[in-house]
């Protein structure tokens, strides 16, 4: 079946499949009408959600922004990027990337970021496939809540 991409817009009636969806990636996610109140605020900043559908069937998300710093230039940085458990290995992630690359290029980015845990191996691999090359590591510090130093 013709894979197709949408956009994701908080009013959607894409946006509660998303919503399960990116619980597969972000379990932390329990309430549904956060999660779009979530995607409402992220969206007044940049953010971006492709769908990727089979037949009307939501199986693949990317959350997406395009940023400026000093040291990338203008980019976009993928937030999220999921695949539903059994659409995975088949090249949905893969064209779910490639998806947001042509959007990077027309907005005139130069560069495509992202950020995986240390903890996945698998989506370190994926990514080194698709042409990324780790040039860093990311720093994170909590500043209010449970397990504040």
């Amino acid at each position: 079946m013709a894979l197709t991409f949408h956009h994701v817009e908080p009013d959607s009636p894409l946006c509660p499949a998303s919503f399960t969806l990116m619980r597969e990636l972000r379990p932390q996610l329990v309430d549904a009408q956060a999660y779009q109140h979530q995607l409402q605020r992220q969206a007044a900043q940049g953010y971006r959600l492709l769908a990727a559908c089979v037949a009307g069937e939501l199986v693949g998300l990317a959350g997406y922004r395009e940023l400026e710093n000093l040291l990338y230039g203008r980019f976009v940085y993928v937030d999220d990027l999921v695949v539903q458990p059994g659409c995975q290995r088949g090249g949905l992630g893969a064209q779910l990337l490639a998806a947001v690359r042509v959007e990077a290029v027309q907005r005139g980015c130069a560069h495509l970021i992202l950020d995986t845990g240390l903890h996945m191996p698998l989506a370190q691999r994926f990514y080194f496939r698709q042409g990324l090359l780790a040039r860093g590591l990311h720093f994170a510090e909590r500043l209010t809540g449970e397990g504040r130093a």
